[in-house]
């Protein structure tokens, strides 16, 4: 009787650590899921019209699909020609914001492609990805998306390009996903500072 009651109490604490460890690894919990998701913690518990419970669930699912993900380092070739590419949609805009703005989006989403996460073309997936790694920074991505897409003025199309410089400096530089680090803008960047001269690395 007493073996069994002493494998019991065993069984009980290794289901234990096993539950709350998983949680640990999925980033469960609201605290942690907030310091992880920021701004993205609150869209997600707002487009599931504040059921915080069903939003939790559905970022733990993003970290359980995507949290294992390693980013890719990109060559320097690589690197020098996508600052190209942003500085020359940059300049652009002035002259063709619609196509300026098109042309952003599908870089990103290569950008995003070649350090490893989903192909672009499923959107709702490789914004999902991202979110995990670069939380704070995808509501731009998001923006300029849909300003791709035609849905957008033209100074709608600027502010989300602006917004979208964001994600596209942390994967050209290869910054590491930190929560507490403020955005480029929060920093006091001009809005178009990236330029071919950043391709080392540097993007203040």
């Amino acid at each position: 009787m007493f073996t069994v009651v002493i494998t019991a109490v065993i069984v009980i604490g290794l289901a234990t650590l096993l539950y709350f460890g998983r949680g640990r690894v999925l980033g469960s919990g609201r605290r942690g899921l907030k310091r992880r998701f920021g701004p993205e913690y609150a869209r997600t518990v707002a487009r599931h019209d504040g059921d915080t419970k069903a939003a939790e669930q559905e970022l733990d699912r993003r970290v359980e699909r995507h949290g294992s993900l390693t980013e890719r380092p990109l060559s320097p070739d690589a690197r020098e020609c996508y600052v190209t590419q942003w500085a020359a949609a940059q300049e652009q805009f002035v002259a063709s914001p619609q196509q300026a703005v098109t042309e952003a989006d599908a870089l990103l989403a290569g950008l995003a492609r070649d350090r490893g996460f989903p192909d672009g073309e499923q959107f709702e997936d490789q914004i999902a990805a991202l979110s995990v790694h670069h939380a704070h920074y995808v509501q731009g991505y998001r923006s300029m998306h849909t300003a791709a897409r035609g849905q957008s003025g033209t100074e709608e199309m600027r502010e989300a390009m602006v917004e979208a410089r964001s994600l596209f400096e942390a994967l050209v530089t290869e910054q590491p996903a930190d929560p507490d680090r403020p955005t480029p803008d929060d920093q006091g960047h001009a809005p178009w500072p990236l330029t071919r001269r950043h391709a080392k690395g540097s993007s203040t």
